[in-house]
């Protein structure tokens, strides 16, 4: 099976919470503390922005398109919000990840079947981030009773303003229990999250002609690591040069535990596709394999990292080694649970055809 790699897909990640939440407050701290990624918003009623290439923050440009209707679910159906993101999808723009700010009113679960609809080959869906204010979270949920179903739609759940809240580890565990169990719940204050929570950041790098936000802000202007999300969560790296026995690895996948959100890098089956690697992507319960051609004379290994909080790193690296596979051979249906994740592009599970060695 030969599949050489096409245009990049951008991630695009739903921001949702009612009002007041601090979803602006948090994209904000995802602009400036992007990690050198350059990141795109569609913003309420201010539309598509390319957030990079704003000198300052507030200063629009001229890449601003006006929706006419601060809420997104209301106001585009799915072919209209490819237009909208057809500019940030252009390769030109060079952006690394778009994030749709929806309004406090808006309704998740249609923003996310829009962008899952969605036939522009250029994005792909990110996951669902719904933020909650801790302090309000009781008066929330008594004025807004969807508050609830939210939080089950969500792959990521940022409690924000959790130092204003008078029982902390009481919200906490209530919005544990109404979120899914594969998603995570990450605490917070001033929407101060990990942006590697939602994408993979890059190193910034010299830019000619326009200033990132990395470059305008210092970066322990909030007083060193005190407060950091970095310190309240637990990484993984797996590297393996045997290949992975698909079977074994959505096993793994489809049983991985409360609060493992985060896995991201790259698969080697082996024999049941000599010709590709397979990037991984999971936020929460979502999911996705990309495969991409090996390049000529590249070490063929594979290369996870697994983030999240309270994990049992040891036991991980066990189940992960236990996937493993050296065998010369491949059955033909053992690709179908990772192919039920790729998108398009001729993956349908009657018509593919597997490459086996003899």
């Amino acid at each position: 099976m030969e599949h050489h790699r096409g245009p990049r897909q951008i991630p695009v990640v739903v921001l949702a919470g009612f009002l007041g939440s601090g979803k602006t407050t948090l994209l904000n701290h995802l602009l400036h503390r992007g990690g050198g990624s350059r990141i795109g918003a569609i913003v309420n009623d201010f539309g598509a922005i390319e957030i990079d290439a704003m000198a300052v923050a507030g200063a629009l440009g001229d890449s601003t398109v006006s929706l006419g209707n601060g809420c997104l679910c209301c106001a585009v159906d799915a072919s209209e919000l490819d237009v909208y993101l057809e500019r940030l999808a252009n390769p030109a723009a060079g952006l690394d990840v778009v994030v749709i700010e929806a309004s406090g009113l808006a309704e998740p679960e249609e923003l996310v079947r829009m962008l899952l609809a969605s036939e522009h080959p250029g994005i792909v869906y990110g996951g669902l981030v719904e933020v909650v204010d801790a302090a309000e979270f009781d008066a929330t949920r008594a004025k807004h009773p969807e508050t609830d179903r939210h939080l089950a739609l969500a792959d990521l759940v940022v409690v924000n303003k959790l130092d204003r809240a008078g029982d902390r580890d009481g919200v906490l565990g209530l919005v544990r229990s109404l979120a899914d169990p594969g998603a995570a719940v990450v605490p917070a204050t001033y929407g101060r999250i990990d942006p590697e929570y939602l994408f993979d950041c890059r190193p910034g790098e010299e830019r000619i002609g326009q200033l990132s936000f990395d470059d305008l802000h210092d970066h322990d202007a909030d007083g060193g690591h005190e407060g950091h999300l970095h310190t309240a969560y637990d990484s993984l790296s797996f590297a393996c040069e045997l290949p992975l026995d698909p079977r074994r690895l959505m096993t793994f996948l489809d049983s991985r535990p409360e609060g493992l959100y985060r896995i991201k890098g790259y698969v080697d089956f082996g024999p049941y596709d000599t010709g590709n690697r397979y990037a991984v992507h999971a936020v929460g319960r979502f999911l996705r394999f990309y495969p991409e051609a090996w390049g000529r004379g590249e070490e063929r290994l594979t290369q996870l990292v697994l983030i999240g909080s309270g994990i049992d790193a040891p036991a991980l690296r066990k189940e992960l080694e236990a996937c493993t596979n050296d065998a010369p051979h491949a059955d033909e249906h053992g690709m179908w649970g990772v192919l039920r994740y790729v998108q398009g592009d001729g993956y349908d599970e009657a018509e593919t055809e597997m490459e086996t060695e003899a």
